[in-house]
């Protein structure tokens, strides 16, 4: 995972319910914990592009529901600033499942664009990924 540049907004909290964008059998997630986040004592953590989430699987095959997974969110409805100055959203919210923390996803194709931030972060992402924004 590399570092990135320019902050994004964190527009989804602990308890989120996001949708994937990707082939592994889930199709919702719940958010109950956000991976290298550090924040104020009494404030609940949240999750940006590019974020790395364990979530639960609360829809979908029935052998992945109820599952504990890894995701990166890709795409979010918040708008946020780029380095360049250009502010960007996205139409819903997304997450890519993971087959571990290191980055690989565990779907093989992904459905709609995925924020340019998530795929200099993940490098694994990046490689599936078809419409980069």
């Amino acid at each position: 995972m590399k570092p990135l540049k320019g902050s994004i907004s964190r527009a989804l909290p602990v308890g989120a319910i996001v949708d994937t964008c990707d082939n592994s059998g889930a199709k919702r997630l719940l958010i109950f914990s956000v991976k290298r986040h550090k924040t104020t004592k009494g404030r609940l953590p949240a999750a940006g592009v590019g974020d790395l989430v364990l979530a639960s699987v609360k829809k979908g095959r029935p052998d992945v529901v109820k599952q504990v997974v890894f995701a990166v969110i890709v795409r979010q409805k918040k708008e946020y600033r780029r380095v360049n100055g250009t502010r960007i959203k996205f139409e819903d919210n997304a997450a890519v499942v993971l087959k571990d923390d290191k980055g690989n996803p565990k779907g093989t194709l992904f459905k709609g664009a995925i924020a340019k931030e998530a795929c200099e972060r993940w490098p694994g992402i990046s490689k599936l990924a078809k419409i980069v924004v």
